[in-house]
């Protein structure tokens, strides 16, 4: 018998690598791995706690009420799209409704009141520090990063940057000592 489990903070590829060698360490079998959601074979209960407490000792946390597993996905499918460089690009309220069966205000509110922050927020900060990776990288001029993160100019991207971070791209990118968060620390 299989068994959903919901994973916080599972935002990239080695997430999924470290929380596959946990289970495999564990003897727990796994049919189906992508970020936040794993399918394992049913555990018990005993396997199940022992799993919470490593999960948890490595950084990630089990989800396990309702709200907060779709939380984790609209998180996750904004990840997912921004990291596609080959998706399409839609409104972050067609994203979400087209692949979580609710109305896009029901999820749009359920997030605020818990994250404290609204999704079209959430989405500008997941940006920022994309923006400040590829300042880092070095490997783009502003427009081209603009073009990347889907903004209508480079200079709405700058003001929407320095808005955020109080400082220009410019500022941001001499500076040689970034001050970037992990994706699992925006909210």
């Amino acid at each position: 018998m299989e068994q959903h489990l919901y994973i916080k903070n599972m935002v990239c590829d080695r997430c999924k690598a470290s929380v596959n060698q946990l289970l495999v360490s564990m003897n727990v079998p796994v049919y189906a791995l992508s970020l936040g959601d794993v399918i394992v074979e049913q555990m018990d209960n005993e396997t199940h706690v022992a799993l919470k407490d490593k999960l948890k000792q490595t950084g990630f946390e089990l989800i396990e009420s309702e709200d907060d597993v779709l939380i984790e996905q609209i998180k996750t499918i904004i990840i997912e799209n921004l990291e596609d460089e080959d998706s399409p690009i839609l409104k972050v309220s067609e994203l979400l409704t087209g692949k979580i069966p609710k109305d896009y205000s029901v999820l749009s509110k359920l997030f605020s009141k818990r994250m404290g922050i609204t999704i079209e927020k959430y989405v500008i900060q997941l940006k920022i520090e994309k923006v400040k990776e590829f300042l880092q990288l070095g490997q783009l001029q502003f427009s081209e990063i603009a073009d990347c993160l889907s903004y209508t100019s480079s200079s709405h991207l700058a003001n929407q940057f320095k808005s955020v971070t109080g400082m220009s791209m410019s500022d941001y990118k001499s500076l040689q000592q970034w001050d970037r968060k992990t994706i699992d620390k925006i909210i």
